[in-house]
């Protein structure tokens, strides 16, 4: 029989239903447990999911953070490297490449880079809601590697602009899931972890420019050279080095580790005995015990409540899931709604903002250095190298200051706009070290910026919708994206102008941060 009740009344059943049982404490945490507090707040999500997720947000706390969620932590930053090192190295090629197939318009090669993210990040991010996380977890490094190597034989710019597109298609979907399932096995006292990950999207960043720097610093032809495939094989070695490296943490995350799939994801999709059965599996490779039930599930479902689990409707609700509904439910209240469109806003403009200029660095310190009279390939991988290693602090910095009364809010609307303050700095500079300086402060406070950023985004979605929501913003990050390259084609790199442009966009982001409803620091995510 159909049932005629609204969410309103459900969310009256589902909580009248856990006060009168054993299990009531899930829900509120315990006396005085202010950390479960929930980042979206009550009534923004469906109620019976909202009432279970508080249920497994307890059990999680319940265990502690332990050696499983240690483990995620070092394969989960894979993904966090890997979406760092291969934009990286599309910038790093980007001038031997230009130099040896003298192709019309070079940043084609950044826009297929960007097509290939934006197909990635919407294929990867949808499907792990509709499909489950596990398969897309290991999948993408796979993806990235095979191709990332393959384009190391490329014939011609077409070529490896092909390649770059399928290499970025596995990279596109690794934050969107990665961090959708770290965040969901992560005790709420530790979800400030989620920020520390993006430590290795500046050792990512580090090692790139480091194997760069001899490969492409001894092994390129000369700006201004004549250049042949036989002086210009650095950037063919440096694809087989990084194929190889993500080979290798496909490795390791494939082979070595076992990845359980996300107990609030089954627990979405009406399979509520193997999201217990997994927490009690974390619970044991953590070397701890859980008193968590099914009974303390089935306590949030209102009377006569049944779960459909046969086949035909897990069907059913896979193809119910391909329509736009998982997107209505971001917006399905006004603070919802508002937080979701300031959140993909900040995205869109960091997405465009961030290529315009940063794709395009080692290009612009090159012929700029050239201006100054110290423009040649060694110094040019060797400034990136500097660059890069200031990133390393900014995550680390990001990682400790959303935890302070700032929280993460402030930590990253000031970082944003400090961003975009260095990038207009930059243009002051009169010779190469102190365009060096800028864009060292410009890296340390872009990986303030990110590492806040990346763990802030998915702490404001819901569970069932978290993949959606990430796509979404991860979406809006790469279609931005493909216009960075865009503009580079009909904008001169030589002058200020994209760098203007790229600042303005930071500091608009920043001022968008502010507007966000939601500070998630010290609550739980649902």
């Amino acid at each position: 029989m159909a049932d005629d009740r609204t969410d309103d009344d459900l969310g009256k059943t589902a909580e009248a239903a856990l006060d009168s049982t054993p299990g009531a404490s899930y829900l509120h945490g315990g006396t005085g447990d202010v950390g479960l507090d929930d980042t979206v707040g009550a009534g923004q999500v469906d109620p019976i999911y909202e009432a279970k997720a508080r249920v497994l947000n307890h059990a999680i706390q319940e265990i502690g953070m332990g050696w499983y969620q240690w483990q995620l932590f070092v394969v989960v930053g894979f993904g966090w490297a890997s979406d760092n090192l291969w934009p990286i190295v599309t910038s790093l090629i980007f001038t031997p490449i230009a130099n040896e197939f003298n192709p019309s318009r070079p940043p084609l090669l950044s826009l297929s880079q960007n097509i290939g993210l934006l197909a990635g990040a919407m294929v990867w991010g949808f499907g792990c809601d509709l499909f489950g996380r596990r398969w897309a977890f290991n999948l993408t490094l796979g993806v990235t590697a095979v191709f990332g190597m393959i384009a190391a034989g490329a014939p011609n710019f077409a070529g490896i602009g092909v390649f770059a597109a399928l290499w970025s298609f596995g990279v596109g979907g690794n934050l969107p899931v990665d961090s959708a399932i770290f965040l969901e096995f992560l005790p709420a006292s530790h979800q400030y972890l989620l920020t520390i990950l993006s430590i290795d999207w500046a050792i990512a960043q580090v090692v790139a420019t480091l194997i760069a720097w001899p490969l492409l610093g001894y092994m390129t032809c000369q700006q201004d050279t004549v250049c042949t495939k036989e002086s210009n094989m650095g950037w063919r070695y440096f694809m087989i080095a990084m194929g190889g490296l993500t080979l290798v943490m496909f490795f390791v995350r494939f082979v070595l580790f076992t990845i359980y799939e996300s107990p609030k994801y089954l627990m979405g999709r009406g399979r509520d005995e193997e999201a217990v059965r997994i927490v009690h599996e974390v619970a044991r490779r953590n070397g701890k015990t859980t008193s968590l039930t099914i009974e303390d599930l089935k306590a949030a479902e209102p009377a006569g409540y049944v779960q459909q689990t046969d086949a035909s409707a897990t069907l059913k609700r896979n193809l119910e899931a391909v329509h736009l509904d998982r997107v209505r439910k971001l917006f399905a209240t006004r603070r919802l709604a508002l937080s979701t469109g300031l959140i993909m806003g900040v995205w869109a403009f960091i997405g465009l903002g961030y290529p315009l200029y940063n794709a395009f660095l080692p290009y612009i310190q090159a012929t700029r250095g050239a201006d100054f009279g110290d423009g040649s390939t060694y110094l040019t991988y060797r400034n990136s190298l500097i660059i890069a290693v200031l990133g390393v602090p900014g995550a680390l910095l990001g990682g400790w200051s959303v935890e302070t009364r700032i929280g993460r809010k402030g930590t990253l609307a000031l970082s944003t706009v400090s961003t975009g303050a260095f990038l207009y700095a930059s243009t002051t500079a009169l010779n190469s070290q102190s365009l060096l300086g800028w864009n060292c402060a410009f890296n340390f406070t872009s990986n303030v910026m990110y590492a806040v950023l990346y763990s802030y985004t998915p702490e404001l979605f819901p569970t069932p919708q978290r993949g959606t929501g990430n796509a979404l913003t991860a979406t809006c990050n790469r279609v931005f994206g493909i216009m960075a390259p865009i503009i580079a084609m009909f904008a001169d790199l030589k002058t200020s102008a994209p760098v203007y442009t790229s600042g303005a966009l930071f500091i608009a982001a920043g001022l968008l941060v502010l507007l966000l409803p939601f500070e998630s620091r010290g609550k739980a995510a649902l």
